[in-house]
């Protein structure tokens, strides 16, 4: 487990800043700028070139100014399959077409009988990330509806029972990545902003099952996706405000989770909607990850203000709108910059 760090190796307080998921993978280790790009590497070295890109990523986030660290899912080809791979019971070789969050068709793997996971997907890396620093680190693992909506099910023919076991599942993760010295564990939901319904009835459940029983700090994070065309064609029909997370927040705001991270910065999010999680700690997108053009630090600040009316100012965490996986490892280290040197500012300003 983590032990408590000197004053001079705690983050700030006020303000930690944190990006939300993926980073750019080196070259070396997979296509840049392609989202899910195939591996260049196998065996022993690809295991090998993960660890470094890891511990690549980790010096980026702390140069870059971030408080807390994570390992930019640089052992991740998908945010949901990569994890799905470790587990029994569903069968990659037979595949079949599904509607993925009613966006786009994807060709996915099958769930075919009782699905369990032996041992753990992610410590070994997370062992590796905290040896890499003394700062506080981040993991992030698919949550339990995010995962049954990337799987074709010919067993459990329920998604809500194929989730609760998921549930149980990601918690025996969680539990594995605490030991291991995680301080935060975020669980990716996008789901969350389509199957409304689900959401209400178990959705939220599941969410909290997969803490269960857990002392560190848990993060639900509800995107709209990376900048991909199905993403961007699916948020052109959503009008001139964003009003998805009206669905969410306030169950969310009455669970156990502890911290909500949201998309803010170039959306169409209604900032006051931030009030429906009074009380939780809110991770703010203060940078647009679908873009190459690199905030400013005023720009940054800019958002971060806007959302002081409707969250403590003790519990508002900067962050990324989303992962930057499909942008090039310059732009990626620009916008932590700014991300950093924008929380800097408003800081100052409440100090």
């Amino acid at each position: 487990m983590t032990t408590l760090l000197p004053n001079s190796l705690l983050p700030n307080s006020l303000l930690p800043t944190s990006i939300v998921g993926s980073l750019p993978k080196p070259s070396w280790l997979s296509q840049p700028e392609t989202l899910w790009s195939p591996w260049k590497l196998n065996g022993d070295e690809l295991r090998e070139g993960k660890l470094d890109a890891l511990s690549l990523a980790a010096d980026e986030q702390r140069r870059a100014g971030l408080d807390i660290i994570s390992d930019g899912e640089q052992n991740r080809q998908h945010f949901v399959t990569t994890f799905i791979e470790h587990l029994s019971g569903v069968d990659f070789e037979r595949r079949e077409t599904v509607r993925i969050r009613n966006r786009y068709d994807a060709s996915v793997p099958t769930v075919v009988g009782e699905v369990s996971l032996d041992g753990s997907v992610f410590a070994d890396d997370a062992k590796r990330l905290r040896e890499q620093t003394q700062q506080p680190i981040k993991w992030a693992l698919p949550g339990p509806m995010t995962m049954i909506d990337t799987l074709y099910d010919d067993h459990y023919r329920s998604r809500e029972e194929l989730a609760w076991q998921f549930a149980k599942i990601l918690n025996q993760e969680a539990k594995a990545l605490e030991a291991a010295g995680v301080d935060i564990i975020q669980f990716d939901e996008p789901a969350f902003n389509v199957f409304f319904d689900e959401m209400k009835d178990w959705g939220v459940a599941a969410l909290e099952r997969a803490k269960e029983g857990l002392k560190a700090e848990i993060a639900v994070h509800i995107c709209y996706g990376y900048g991909i065309k199905a993403n961007t064609d699916w948020k052109a029909t959503l009008g001139s405000e964003w009003r998805q997370y009206e669905e969410s927040f306030p169950l969310l705001q009455q669970s156990t989770i502890d911290i909500v991270s949201l998309e803010s910065h170039n959306s169409r999010v209604p900032v006051d909607l931030i009030e429906l999680l009074r009380g939780k700690k809110v991770m703010l997108g203060a940078i647009d990850v679908a873009s190459n053009t690199i905030e400013t630090p005023d720009e940054v600040a800019a958002t971060l203000r806007s959302a002081l009316p409707f969250v403590d100012a003790h519990l508002l965490h900067p962050s990324t709108n989303c992962g930057m996986a499909p942008l090039s490892r310059q732009v990626a280290r620009d916008k932590m910059h700014a991300l950093a040197a924008g929380a800097e500012i408003v800081r100052a300003e409440l100090a």
